[in-house]
């Protein structure tokens, strides 16, 4: 079986691993593998940013930093994973979605005004597929009404909008590390802080409340617990493991591109038949490469493909089910407006495999077998 993912492995990586545990002798956070990818990030994006456990303890973060409580509104599209409604959620928020575009399966920015009240005090953008949100238009209204923006740029890292980094463009931005994802440290994320008011406090929350990383920094001569966190900080393995992909970032980048541009190639004939609909990269956006969809007339022509492609043995799958029509999603939160693409555009998405080890021929025999599947309908 053709697997529909792989995660990302480097025999650097494991040496790295190997170099924690038996030459440094250090396997909890904030040690020198963390500090170096902690650099890389930096250097690269120019903002302040902070290794994390998990995207979804990145989001965790920036609900707390922006001192959601009960009764505020978080607004998102509800074509999303569950983490980025629990952040707020978790803090008492209400969840209020509204629907996506069809084109790129992101947030429509042209909703956000009819969604927002008194109460309303983040707006999250979701880069689905790394492709990102209209963000100049969210920003405007983010600024009009006086409220904070949290891009979760899970599925982002290498993609940019207007030659701008996703992540880097709201108040606060995540990653995600998860070994989906196209760089990955098994489980872990990244808050970045792009508001530098927000530094010193974010630096307290993600160690347990404690102002630990001023006393390692020689600024005060002990540490004490002085305000709320938690433990965010990923082991020293994790960003050992890391930190071997950061160093050939773009070439993982580039080979994912390859096989993405393959894929939209081999594919292009059921397009221009109008028997499927590839994914659509706005002008203004450089995309990562982190899938490659197509979309079917229905729900019930997705499920006889996914079928066909297992029997053929290649795993396709398709993404989530909208949070707005889940139990939890009816308890925590709403939707604002029609729902006129959300549900209708998500039962028809599938996602073809797409990983740094697939081969170019086996993108072509892939596409194949769904040129197969369509030949007789």
């Amino acid at each position: 079986m053709l697997a529909f993912n792989e995660p990302v492995y480097t025999q650097k990586g494991i040496g790295y691993i190997s170099e924690a545990i038996l030459k440094n002798k250090r396997l909890n956070g904030d040690g020198p593998f963390t500090r170096e990818c902690t650099k890389w990030f930096e250097e690269k994006l120019n903002t302040k940013v902070l290794l994390t456990t998990s995207c979804t303890h990145a989001l965790e973060m920036a609900a707390l930093l922006l001192e959601i409580q009960p009764g505020d509104e978080v607004i998102m599209p509800s074509f999303t994973f569950v983490s980025t409604a629990d952040a707020f959620a978790l803090r008492g928020a209400k969840i209020k979605f509204i629907d996506i575009r069809k084109d790129t399966m992101n947030m429509d920015e042209t909703l956000l005004i009819d969604a927002i009240t008194e109460r309303t005090k983040v707006i999250v953008p979701v880069h689905y597929a790394g492709v990102s949100c209209e963000m100049d238009k969210i920003l405007q209204i983010a600024n009009d009404y006086n409220i904070s923006v949290v891009e979760d740029a899970a599925q982002g890292m290498m993609a940019t909008y207007k030659g701008r980094d996703l992540g880097t463009i709201g108040d606060f931005g995540t990653y995600s590390f998860h070994e989906t994802k196209n760089y990955t440290m098994g489980e872990g994320g990244l808050i970045l802080i792009n508001n530098q008011e927000y530094v010193k406090r974010a630096e307290i929350i993600r160690e347990k409340g404690t102002n630990r990383t001023e006393f390692f920094r020689g600024e005060v001569d002990k540490y004490s617990w002085v305000d709320m966190g938690s433990s965010y900080l990923p082991s020293e393995m994790n960003a050992a493991y890391l930190l071997a992909q950061l160093e050939i970032a773009e070439e993982i980048n580039q080979k994912r591109l390859r096989l993405w541009n393959c894929y939209d190639r081999e594919l292009k004939s059921l397009k221009d038949a109008g028997k499927v609909e590839l994914p659509y990269i706005p002008e203004e956006c450089q995309h990562n490469a982190h899938m490659y969809y197509i979309k079917t007339k229905n729900l019930e022509e997705r499920t006889e493909l996914i079928q066909y492609m297992a029997e053929m043995g290649i795993k396709a799958v398709f993404h989530y089910v909208p949070l707005h029509s889940s139990a939890a999603g009816r308890r925590y939160g709403e939707f604002v407006g029609e729902d006129r693409y959300t549900t209708k555009e998500s039962e028809r998405l599938v996602r073809l495999p797409m990983f740094y080890a697939l081969k170019e021929d086996e993108v072509v025999y892939v596409a194949d077998k769904i040129r197969n599947f369509y030949a007789g309908r």
